[in-house]
């Protein structure tokens, strides 16, 4: 059966999911029960969720959608959002929006990047190739995943946009330093350091559904190291994973910024503690992030962190987030609250489960449309003019 014979197939099911979603007005309405499913009827973000639940394996779906423990964080990353007001103007003048925003010297045209996901093509079969085509042609820049399953190489040479580079730092140091050095030579702008996963949370999805990697699948950019296949996941008796370093420490972060020439973001700052020592070691920007609340559960929201990082970093190097963004209003909070750009994970792989790369694309316009309409509802014309002001207090 092909991908478009199952989404055709899942009107009923659609339905269903409908009654069992969240009756929020986020939660837009499906096609009625027995009608015929096609990408195109996809509407919004929470449409494309639901038809990825029918397309995907039960062990892709438990791994991508799944997180910590109770997942308590995970649905607060979302609910948060919901609980910011906006606050709209009248009379003025919108009929030019400038959504250009300039980052780590280059310029955007809009601040929605694709955060780092792993094993894309657990999701689809052409995984991150597809990911990074539909990411062009929606110019959005993309940050491929150490975890990858296809080589960052490979990626680089089919991407139409400028890509980032997200890295776990390895035990191996060696072996880190070439992994960084193939990110240079591949034409990588960034490099994306992801610090909030010394261990795994308990991820019970995942344990449940039996997740591994399916046969043919292997952690591309890790080849020669014994983890590229099979994970080794936590165990009752052990919580470290051997594809992480739990000895990793802010010296490290000097030594990784002496190695490259690349502008070093730090992913997963939370605590305002970490962001003065952050700014202090000299990297070129924090991404304030939980991870998808796939750590720590009970942890907090991260649009209820990013104040308060914010704060602590006074300007001095950029501050983006991720974690629950769903719709183009949660764009604007995130930018009123001080971020200067954020990045959306799960969706656009929902978005490349259903359609591929046309998947992704659809997703970054939809999310790209619907926070210009915001703006403009709330007077806004330019990303300098979303500041504290556009949130109702």
């Amino acid at each position: 059966m092909t991908r478009r014979d199952l989404l055709r197939s899942a009107g009923m099911i659609a339905s269903a999911a409908v009654l069992a979603a969240k009756p929020a007005a986020r939660a837009a309405a499906a096609p009625p029960s027995g009608a015929a499913l096609d990408p195109a009827d996809l509407l919004d973000l929470p449409d494309f969720e639901r038809a990825a639940k029918t397309v995907m394996s039960p062990m892709a779906w438990d791994y991508v959608s799944g997180a910590a423990a109770d997942e308590l964080t995970l649905r607060w990353n979302h609910e948060a959002y919901e609980h910011i007001r906006l606050n709209p103007r009248a009379l003025i003048d919108v009929s030019q929006l400038d959504t250009r925003v300039r980052l780590l010297g280059r310029e955007l045209a809009f601040p929605i990047l694709l955060a780092p996901t792993a094993y894309q093509k657990l999701s689809h079969p052409d995984g991150e190739l597809a990911t990074v085509k539909g990411a062009g042609d929606a110019d959005a820049t993309m940050v491929l995943s150490s975890f990858s399953t296809v080589t960052l190489e490979e990626v680089a040479a089919a991407a139409s946009h400028p890509l980032w580079f997200q890295l776990y730092v390895q035990p191996d140091r060696d072996f880190t330093r070439e992994l960084v050095r193939r990110a240079e030579a591949a034409g990588y702008q960034a490099l994306v350091v992801t610090i909030d996963t010394p261990v795994l949370g308990p991820r019970y999805r995942e344990l449940r559904s039996k997740f591994t990697l399916p046969p043919g699948l292997d952690r591309a950019n890790l080849r020669g190291l014994a983890t590229a296949t099979g994970a080794r996941r936590p165990t009752e008796q052990n919580i470290f994973s051997a594809t992480l370093d739990p000895k990793l420490t802010w010296k490290d972060i000097a030594w990784l910024r002496s190695i490259t020439k690349l502008p070093v973001l730090l992913k997963g700052v939370q605590n305002p503690d970490d962001a003065t020592l952050a700014v202090e070691a000299g990297v070129a920007g924090i991404i304030v992030s939980n991870h998808g609340a796939r750590n720590l559960d009970t942890g907090p929201a991260t649009i209820d962190s990013l104040p308060r990082v914010v704060a602590k970093v006074e300007g001095k190097i950029p501050v983006l987030v991720d974690g629950g963004i769903r719709r183009g209003t949660d764009v604007v909070k995130a930018l009123g609250l001080g971020a200067t750009a954020v990045l959306i994970g799960r969706p656009y792989v929902y978005g490349l489960a259903v359609d591929g790369a046309r998947g992704v694309t659809r997703i970054v316009n939809i999310l790209r449309r619907e926070f210009e309409s915001a703006m403009a509802l709330c007077g806004r014309t330019s990303i300098a003019a979303i500041d504290s002001s556009v949130i109702w207090r």
